[in-house]
């Protein structure tokens, strides 16, 4: 019986140091992971003006608001936000638009953009609740800017430069736009690359 007992034991001792040295072992590969996965900020789109060039200037009239100037100085910031009613994904980022619009307004100012047909989007402005936001509708805007999938963001300063831009699937990536402007890196995978070639030259 003694004997029995003895080896459960040892047998429970054995299983029981194998379980700490996995879960050591798991711990490490986990860390490790973390270090190799970065944020994703938005998604770039290489096409267009380049990320610190100066936009070109438009005045615009809006479908909510009177003649809208983007590009050129400013006295704020200006975040230009593509959407359509028929994008799903835009109307799911409209409540963070709105949050932006109202807890940022010191420094930023905030204009949707889109095309088509004005009527149907004025439905739009009214269904969603819009009415306090610039809504402009440019066809040249969006081709000057090479929108080619939305949701898209371009974030300009108040130099009429642009800081940042890219696909926008949500409030994060919204957040990597204002980062790359405080920061002066265009974005967080550019970031991301020399962090990487400085770690290792």
């Amino acid at each position: 019986m003694n004997t029995l007992i003895l080896f459960m034991l040892a047998l429970l001792t054995v299983l029981v140091v194998g379980l700490i040295v996995a879960f050591l072992a798991l711990s490490r590969q986990v860390g490790v992971l973390f270090e190799r996965i970065t944020p994703v900020g938005a998604m770039i789109n290489d096409n267009g003006p380049a990320i610190g060039d100066p936009s070109p200037v438009f005045t615009l009239p809006s479908l909510n608001h009177g003649p809208v100037t983007l590009g050129g100085a400013q006295a704020k910031s200006t975040l230009v936000f593509f959407l359509s009613p028929t994008c799903p994904i835009c109307k799911t980022l409209l409540p963070v638009v709105k949050n932006l619009h109202t807890a940022e307004r010191a420094w930023l100012n905030i204009v949707l953009a889109s095309d088509g047909d004005s009527e149907k989007q004025r439905a739009f402005i009214r269904q969603q609740q819009l009415d306090d936001i610039p809504y402009v509708l440019s066809q040249e805007l969006g081709m000057t800017w090479r929108v080619a999938k939305l949701p898209f963001s371009v974030l300009l300063n108040p130099q009429g430069v642009i800081t940042s831009k890219g696909l926008i699937n949500s409030r994060e990536q919204f957040e990597s736009l204002f980062n790359a402007q405080e920061s002066g890196v265009e974005s967080i995978q550019a970031y991301s690359r020399a962090s990487s070639l400085t770690a290792n030259p």
